[in-house]
């Protein structure tokens, strides 16, 4: 959360009235010129098996473009596996910063593959230097530096590639831009920060330097290891190029051979490398409220009240910062948010089956003077904080006015944090979360440079902000009756030759100084694109200390590569506007098909800005098809809980039903996530990928393996075209068969409750029979299935269940149904008690009424036929603990 999103109007036009010091951005360098550089020379190139090294010297009169070319480099390639190939370029005389193990673990060095039996190869030409990778199969040429030098300076690499003139590049966050991106002169710059209003094609909270592409002959991708801060560069000037341009660390990257017919593999090779996703609670997927601004206990509690009377299930309640004693961080306001009256509130979720999460920030209140906040003075007894490049500890500006930074390369670090999750989320004592929300971990600061004095900048602005109201009555009955210091000089990693294209200005701006250093000695330069990533390390830590052996839902702002096993991530300070509804596809895209960060969603209706009732139900009927359906926004704003309007809270109630009634099909979708990295969403392209027209969407998608999500995204609009790839498919609400023709069909009369939806052809789909108003009773539901033949007549699909909490489940049920000649198999094992039946089975596209229909092998006279629809219903009725068969003839 930004200062922007503010307590007050007058506060905000403050803040937007502050202006940077001046900065000037480096020059566009000619490509031309840099072109002409002279590149690297490869010498004593020795081949082992599947390695190759050799040493790069320069080979000409050094370009010096932002400092002085190194004369000598290392090369080692390694083919890690038959999928993957890994390219690394350092400097052989000087140390130079890598992103550190434990924050990217790496694949074990010394295991490598024979070339001979890899998918892509790796070529090289000698003088001057220059490699490929090609796909071994048709020798096509996936990546290329040919025509392009490298460029290696202690503060400046680049490396550039050919691309096909058509190319279909994705990846590369965190921004907001389409999911197709344009290759037109696109820069995407890679460096953290407090991005309020997500603008577009600006840097925004992550990093992920990892791209899949795209063509009719396959799918590969390429990931750069580099947490340092980068500008990657498409253009189409003179050939169609990718070019990264790094200011830091080393050459570090992974190719990925994909494949030719499935685009879902890329995902799973680069979650092998990165970390397949983390399992996360069964519960975690139920609705999320929230609010920045709710104004007291009685504030929460009236909310939670509100949606049981709405009849919309609420399964976990969030509290913003509003809660904390003067914004301070393992606090509660006293007067507004008591802890006797915050934890009724706890009680009366968990004794009805919901949850509590609440925000914590890493920023610690700088307080030496004030003994009562005991977080600060713990971790000043530990020296845990972040310090300043004099060595004392480094002082930002954040909400609760000067602060500190936990600095998570601390060897006590944990210990720090730990304690206070034990003390301040105590089940007996304080706050009882089931979760837990991480913000403003770019690190975000509000002081504005030179940021001299920071307690001057607290005052100006307004740091702790004031309550706007007067506290409640400490007794005040809840659920009831519902009614409506000095900075060191300036040096070359504070502004260093080349200047990124970072939308906040100057590398340290809103931000923690990148001279200020970690206890293992490495600079915030290097190391400020993993700072979120490490804090929510800390944070699963943390919360699994307090609850060993359950999974933690923690939900970030900013994420690097690899976040994903520890963390879900949402996308920031959205805004309340059609375009922001239209982009959360794209952003949700990145992160659960590429960057393997599934638990992820936008805040629904907007974070900033006021909402519309239209906007507000259409976007409740999409979020509920996010991984992460929560609805929050800005204290600034308009309330928007989805029961402030009919229609909105009919479009919620709908579009719970159906993720509801889905959702133990997206839970197998997360259990194969966390198993071998199959994305849980998928673009359409992944499905169709030789169909030239699947490229470029990004307005629908695929929930899960098979449901086809085609939002209307047009304010004011009751119609809106969708693709219809050259296949079957069937209308969820109807199970009438739609062919589709690889054409656009216009969809009409699409009501502000209702959002369009297909089951692709060759699906059998696990549901629940009805929703119900949380997931504890959701699992009491009994299930049925749907058969969706597709085009050759036969459906698949699978079902996981296990007890929905424990990170090693002793028992589970895994079940593989399968469909063919009117016969449908259910066979597993069934480890885990379902404790349900399976009550029908409903075949879809059934021709003519059945002369006999099958359970178990016994006739039964229980089902019905709807002509109209095509729609055989059996009533099957039996105990869902052993395998089951039912057909018809």
């Amino acid at each position: 959360m930004s200062p922007f999103s503010g307590i007050s109007k007058h506060w905000v036009l403050l803040a937007l009235s502050i202006t940077f010091i001046p900065y000037v951005f480096a020059a566009d360098v000619d490509p031309a010129k840099l072109d002409a550089c002279p590149g690297y020379r490869a010498t004593n190139v020795k081949v082992s098996g599947g390695r190759l090294t050799a040493d790069l010297t320069l080979a000409g009169q050094a370009c010096n473009v932002f400092g002085q070319d190194l004369q000598a480099l290392s090369l080692s390639v390694a083919y890690e596996t038959n999928e993957r190939i890994h390219v690394k370029i350092t400097d052989p005389t000087t140390a130079r910063y890598e992103v550190p193990e434990s924050v990217f673990p790496r694949p074990d060095a010394n295991r490598v593959v024979s070339p001979h039996s890899a998918a892509i190869q790796f070529n090289y030409t000698t003088s001057p230097f220059s490699f490929s990778i090609y796909r071994t199969s048709t020798r096509e040429i996936l990546f290329s530096t040919a025509s392009h030098p490298i460029i290696f300076e202690p503060q400046y690499l680049r490396l550039k590639t050919n691309l096909p003139g058509d190319a279909n590049i994705y990846g590369f966050g965190e921004h907001t831009n389409p999911f197709h991106l344009p290759t037109d002169n696109t820069t995407l710059t890679l460096w953290s920060r407090d991005a309020f209003g997500i603008p577009v094609g600006t840097n925004l909270y992550g990093n992920h330097p990892i791209y899949f592409e795209h063509r009719i002959t396959g799918t590969h991708g390429v990931f750069f290891l580099n947490s340092n801060g980068m500008d990657v560069k498409l253009s189409n000037v003179g050939g169609t190029s990718l070019e990264y341009n790094a200011i830091g660390g080393v050459m570090d990257f992974y190719f990925f051979s994909g494949s030719e017919t499935d685009p879902t593999a890329v995902a799973r090779q680069y979650s092998d490398l990165a970390g397949h996703p983390a399992e996360v609670p069964y519960w975690s997927f139920g609705f999320h409220q929230c609010r920045f601004g709710y104004k007291d206990f009685v504030d929460v509690a009236s909310v939670i009240s509100r949606y049981a009377a709405a009849d919309i299930p609420l399964e976990t309640m969030w509290t913003d910062i509003d809660y904390m004693d003067r914004r301070r961080i393992f606090t509660v306001d006293p007067h507004y948010f008591p802890m006797n009256r915050m934890r009724d509130i706890v009680a009366y979720l968990h004794s009805h089956d919901q949850r509590f999460i609440l925000m914590t920030d890493p920023a610690v209140a700088y307080l030496p003077d004030d003994p009562d906040y005991g977080s600060y003075h713990r971790g000043k007894d530990l020296d845990i904080y972040l310090k300043a490049e004099n060595g004392s500890d480094f002082l930002g500006l954040v909400w609760p006015g000067v602060t500190v930074y936990p600095d998570w390369f601390n060897a006590k670090v944990a210990e720090y944090w730990n304690n206070e999750f034990h003390l301040f989320y105590n089940p007996d004592t304080g706050l009882d979360i089931d979760g837990a929300w991480i913000d403003m971990n770019e690190p975000s600061s509000f002081c504005n440079l030179p940021c001299d004095d920071p307690f001057q900048q607290a005052i100006e602005q307004f740091l702790p902000p004031p309550r706007s109201n007067p506290p409640p009555d400490p007794n005040a009955p809840i659920f009831g009756n519902v009614s409506q210091p000095h900075i060191g000089r300036r040096d070359d990693v504070l502004e260093p030759p080349y200047a990124i294209n970072n939308a906040a200005g100057p590398l340290s701006s809103k931000t923690a100084f990148t001279n200020a250093v970690h206890a293992n000695g490495l600079q915030e330069y290097n190391v400020h694109n993993i700072y979120g990533t490490m804090m929510s390390s800390a944070t699963r830590e943390a919360l699994l200390s307090r609850r060993p052996g359950k999974r933690p839902l923690i939900i970030t702002r900013s994420t690097f590569a690899g976040a994903g096993a520890h963390v879900g991530k949402w996308l920031g300070d959205n805004m309340s506007l059609w375009d922001h509804y239209r982009f959360s596809i794209a952003g949700m895209l990145n992160f659960a098909t590429i960057f393997q960060i599934p638990m992820v969603g936008s805040d629904i209706c907007g974070f900033a800005g006021n909402t519309t009732e239209t906007l507000c139900a259409r976007w409740a009927m999409l979020g509920a098809f996010y991984p992460f359906m929560r609805n929050h926004n800005a204290d600034t704003s308009i309330s928007q809980e989805f029961y402030l309007w009919d229609s909105v809270a009919t479009a919620a109630r709908n579009a719970i039903n159906t993720r509801y009634r889905l959702l133990d099909y997206l839970y197998t979708a997360f259990h194969q996530a966390h198993t071998d990295g199959t994305p849980v969403l998928h673009p359409l392209w992944f499905k169709y990928p030789k169909d030239t027209n699947t490229f470029p969407i990004d307005l629908q998608f695929f929930f899960g393996d098979s449901i086809l999500v085609s939002p209307v995204t047009e304010e004011n609009s009751t119609s809106v075209d969708i693709y219809l790839p050259k296949d079957i498919f069937y209308d969820f609400a109807t199970l009438a068969p739609v062919q589709g023709t690889g054409s656009t069909v216009t969809l009409s009369g699409v009501n502000l409750t209702t959002i369009p939806l297909h089951i692709k052809g060759g699906t059998v789909l696990p549901l629940r029979v009805e929703s119900a108003a949380n997931t504890v009773e959701l699992r009491k539901q009994n299930f049925e299935f749907v058969v969706a033949p597709g085009q050759d007549g036969s459906a698949a699909g699978k079902l996981y269940i296990d007890d929905g909490e424990l990170i090693s489940p002793p028992k589970t049920t895994s079940i593989n149904m399968t469909f063919k000649g009117g016969k449908l198999d259910v066979r597993g094992s069934f480890g885990f008690a379902t404790g349900v039946k399976v009550a029908r089975v409903r075949f879809l596209n059934v021709l003519n009424v059945p002369k006999r229909v099958r359970v178990n092998g016994a006739n039964v006279y229980t089902s019905n036929y709807d002509a109209t629809n095509k729609v055989l219903d059996v009533d099957v009725d039996v105990a869902f603990d052993k395998n089951i068969s039912v057909e018809y003839s």
